[in-house]
């Protein structure tokens, strides 16, 4: 019976290589196939050893290199080959990662998988800008959405942000005046801060800060790229700034 090779689903964490597991570094360190995404650090694809086979099956959001139902047959072919596939993600797999979807394909097709978490962006992020997600006096529930996805302006994120809350938001760059209309129109106050957090956790982080209502802005004005969260609510106010929150609600009363 010819051997069937294993399907890690491996999380790379928010960029820093000092950051992986230490089972996701040795399985890097010793994959002959790794198929990555394109947020994975170069640093982190760097402990591939030399010999291995880097298959980038990276995303935008205006290009897919492969859909997600041929990155699952790929992942499948090779391990029904007999090759043991790293499949190597940022953050986590199983946070806005697809890894559910590779896993019930690998699963499907009678493939061992195993999952290999990772630290979360959103977890990794808030770390690296010293915010802290919860806090006894300004939050005690947090909420993750992707600000990328079809029919974002009929989804119902009521209730998701406010007083007491933190919402983390995922692929949110190029919808971000989406976002702000539809919290606001939600009800949540134009004032609400914010942070968004660029390259996280990678030498050319940046942590921007502001307001709800002049997030569109901010994001156009400083050329926010991905990879980036949006994390809005009051703890992003409470947590050291590398901006000036007290300006941007100058700049925002100046608007009205």
């Amino acid at each position: 019976m010819a051997k069937v090779g294993t399907i890690y689903l491996v999380g790379a964490g928010p960029g820093d290589p000092e950051l992986l597991t230490l089972r996701a570094a040795r399985l890097i360190e010793g994959a002959g196939l790794i198929v990555h995404d394109g947020l994975v650090d170069p640093a982190i694809l760097a402990l591939a050893r030399p010999d291995a086979e880097l298959v980038s099956v990276a995303k935008s959001r205006a290009r897919h290199t492969l859909p997600q139902d041929r990155i699952n047959a790929l992942l499948v072919r090779e391990a029904l080959a007999g090759r043991d596939v790293v499949r190597l993600k940022g953050g986590d797999p199983l946070v806005f990662g697809r890894g559910g979807e590779e896993a019930e394909a690998a699963q499907a097709a009678g493939v061992p998988v195993e999952i290999v978490p990772g630290i979360s962006a959103a977890n990794g992020a808030a770390a690296a800008a010293q915010i802290a997600l919860t806090h006894r006096d300004a939050s005690s529930i947090v909420s993750f959405v992707a600000g990328q996805c079809k029919g974002l302006t009929e989804q119902d994120w009521s209730g998701l942000a406010g007083k007491g809350r933190t919402l983390v938001i995922y692929m949110g760059v190029k919808t971000a005046p989406l976002i702000a209309e539809k919290l606001m129109e939600d009800g949540l106050a134009p004032e609400t801060p914010l942070a968004v957090i660029e390259n996280a956790a990678r030498p050319q982080m940046r942590v921007l800060r502001g307001l709800l209502a002049g997030l569109p802005e901010l994001v156009s004005r400083e050329s926010v790229i991905s990879p980036a969260l949006i994390v809005i609510g009051e703890v992003t106010a409470r947590s050291p700034a590398d901006g000036d929150l007290a300006l941007t609600k100058i700049a925002l009363e100046a608007m009205q």
